[in-house]
């Protein structure tokens, strides 16, 4: 399933960017509810650090492949038209991530022993400055066991295994769990670091899934558990500005 997107086999056509979106159901973005498009980013490692780009399905059989910052590549791509070979060698070695504000869970033994925030919202103009998409890698607090963080808690992006991992059950979509469990899990932004992608997780009561469960407990970005620091008691956090309720989605 590992889509380092060679079955695409380099046409860059309207019928590929199809099977994309409904291939990767978890890297697609809906439309927002004033209108606009579905979308998907893609990472093509081979790129570099520019190497994030924007597929947009703006009709049934019409996409719109650009570069991240807008800069760049842009083609419009349907049936019957051509593709530039750039376009064509950019898509077919890319790989979608999951949507922004997806929250994931790694799974050892049928336990979550990390949650995964996804954070990779495009620039909506040109002028639009946003950081590149990443993966948290998020930790229970008191976790020392790295035997049983994922291989690529360093940098999620860089392991071309993503969806082999999904497919394998080793990684898990939480939001069908924490969204059937209201006030039980929250996102806390972190009071010292504005922005929407430094905090942590509470999970106040173990969250049962069929297949799995997420422990109790807080859940923390593993650099900051790499230093030793611990979290704050979960009724200090719960009370910090911004607390949100997972119920209602992490964005």
């Amino acid at each position: 399933m590992s889509m380092s997107v060679h079955a695409l086999s380099g046409t860059g056509s309207a019928a590929a960017c199809a099977r994309l979106f409904s291939r990767y159901p978890l890297a697609v973005t809906p439309p927002a509810a004033d209108g606009g498009f579905r979308s998907m980013v893609l990472i093509n490692r081979a790129a570099g650090p520019a190497g994030f780009f924007v597929l947009t399905q703006a009709h049934d059989d019409l996409f719109v492949f650009r570069s991240w910052d807008h800069d760049g590549v842009s083609q419009a791509i349907q049936p019957g038209e051509p593709v530039s070979g750039i376009v064509q060698r950019m898509l077919a070695g890319s790989m979608p991530i999951p949507r922004d504000g997806a929250l994931l869970g790694w799974v050892t033994d049928s336990k979550v022993t990390a949650v995964l925030a996804v954070h990779g919202r495009p620039p909506e103009t040109r002028d639009a400055s946003v950081p590149l998409p990443e993966i948290r890698v998020m930790p229970m607090d008191g976790t020392s066991q790295l035997l049983h963080w994922p291989p690529f808690t360093v940098s999620p992006l860089d392991d071309g295994r993503l969806w082999d991992y999904l497919e394998w059950g080793e990684i898990v979509d939480l939001a069908p769990l924490v969204s059937q469990s209201a006030q039980r899990a929250f996102w806390v932004p972190s009071p010292d670091r504005p922005g929407d992608r430094h905090g942590s997780i509470v999970v106040t009561d173990n969250l049962l899934a069929d297949e799995y469960w997420l422990p109790a407990g807080v859940y923390m970005d593993h650099w900051i558990l790499r230093e030793g620091i611990r979290a704050l008691p979960v009724d200090c956090l719960l009370t910090l500005p911004g607390v949100v309720d997972l119920a209602r989605g992490f964005r």
